[in-house]
C-alpha cells in the first residue's frame, strides 16, 4: 500500500476511536493492496465500508471485506466520492442517523487518499442536505435505487447518446399514490408490455430508457424496478415548498410529489448536469459536476 494511504487510514482508525465513531467509510479505488487495508482494519479494531467503481478492485475486495458498494462508473471528484459512498451505505441500511463516520477520499488519477472527512449523520449538511434521512430500503428495493441513480448519473455526464445534458425525473417507490397525484403528458411508450419487458434492472433497458428520458414529464417505477410510465406530468406543483434559488420547475415537481407521497424523486437538471434527490419535499443529497 502506498505510505500516503497506510498514513491516512492510520490517522482516520486514530480519530474514529477518538471521537468514538462506528468506523471508516473509504473510496476503495485509491487502494492497490486491500490484504494491507484489511491488515490495518484488523489490527486497529476499526470497521471499513468500502466504495469502489472499478469492477476488478470490486471483485478482489469482495473476497476480503464484507461491506464493499459497487458505485456508478462515473467520474467522480473528492466529495462525490463521499457522497456515492454514503448513500451506498444508505441504500443497504448499514448507516443510520446519528451515526458518525470518517471518510476517506481522494485524487482518481493519483490513486491517493489526500481527503478526511468527520460525517455525522443527520447533522452534516454539506455532504447530506438534510436531517430527515429515509431508510431507502422500506421505499424501493435498493438495486433498484442503484440502477436509476447509476442511469441519472451517466445521463448527467454523458447525456443522450454523447449528446448534451438532458433532463429528467425518476419517481420511485409509492407508485398507487403518485400515479393519483399525476396524469399522462404523451402516450405512455412503456403500456401493453409485459412487466419482465419493463424492468429497469433488465440491462438491456438501459438505451430505451436513455432515449425516452428527451420526453417532458416523469419516469414512474415501482418499488420492484418495473417502469409504469414515462411522460408524466407531476400535478403536485410544490408551489409553496421553498427550494434552492436557480431551481426550476422538475426540481419544484419533485419537491411537490415527494412532499404528498413517501415517494423518492431523482431530478437531472439540464442546464448543469448536477443530480439531486428528493424526499419529503427536501433535497436530502445533490451531486454536482466536479465536486
Amino acid at each position: 500500500m502506498k505510505q500516503q494511504n497506510r498514513m491516512m487510514v492510520e490517522t482516520a482508525a486514530s480519530i474514529c476511536r477518538k471521537t468514538r465513531s462506528k468506523g471508516i467509510l473509504l473510496y476503495g479505488d485509491m487502494i492497490d493492496d486491500f490484504e494491507a487495508l484489511a491488515k490495518i482494519g484488523q489490527e486497529k479494531e476499526v470497521d471499513l465500508i468500502l466504495a469502489i467503481r472499478d469492477d476488478s478492485s470490486f471483485q478482489e475486495a469482495s473476497s476480503i471485506f464484507k461491506k464493499v458498494f459497487r458505485i456508478p462508473d462515473v467520474p467522480l471528484g473528492r466529495i462525490n466520492q463521499i457522497k456515492m459512498a454514503v448513500i451506498q451505505a444508505l441504500s443497504k441500511n448499514v448507516v443510520q442517523k446519528g451515526d458518525k463516520w470518517i471518510c476517506l477520499s481522494g485524487i482518481p488519477q493519483s490513486k491517493v487518499l489526500d481527503n478526511l472527512l468527520i460525517l455525522e449523520f443527520g447533522k452534516e449538511f454539506e455532504i447530506v442536505s438534510s436531517s430527515d434521512l429515509p431508510v431507502l430500503s422500506e421505499i424501493v428495493m435498493p438495486e433498484v435505487f442503484d440502477t436509476i441513480l447509476t442511469l441519472a448519473l451517466e445521463l448527467s455526464t454523458q447525456g443522450r447518446e454523447g449528446r448534451r445534458t438532458v433532463g429528467t425525473i425518476f419517481v420511485m417507490g409509492k407508485h398507487e399514490d403518485v400515479l393519483k397525484y399525476s396524469h399522462p403528458m404523451v402516450i405512455n411508450p412503456f403500456e401493453g408490455y409485459p412487466e419482465g419487458e419493463r424492468n429497469i434492472l433488465d440491462h438491456r433497458l438501459k438505451e430505451t430508457v436513455k432515449e425516452f428520458s428527451s420526453i417532458d414529464g416523469a419516469f414512474i417505477i415501482r418499488e420492484d424496478g418495473v417502469i409504469l410510465a414515462a411522460g408524466r406530468h407531476l400535478d403536485a406543483s410544490g408551489d409553496t415548498i421553498e427550494i434552492p434559488l436557480g431551481l426550476g420547475s422538475r426540481h419544484r415537481a419533485a419537491a411537490g410529489i415527494t412532499s404528498l407521497t413517501d415517494a423518492l424523486a431523482i431530478v437531472v437538471s439540464e442546464g448543469t448536469g448536477g443530480v439531486r434527490i428528493f424526499h419529503h419535499g427536501k433535497i436530502f443529497m445533490e451531486i454536482e459536476k466536479g465536486e
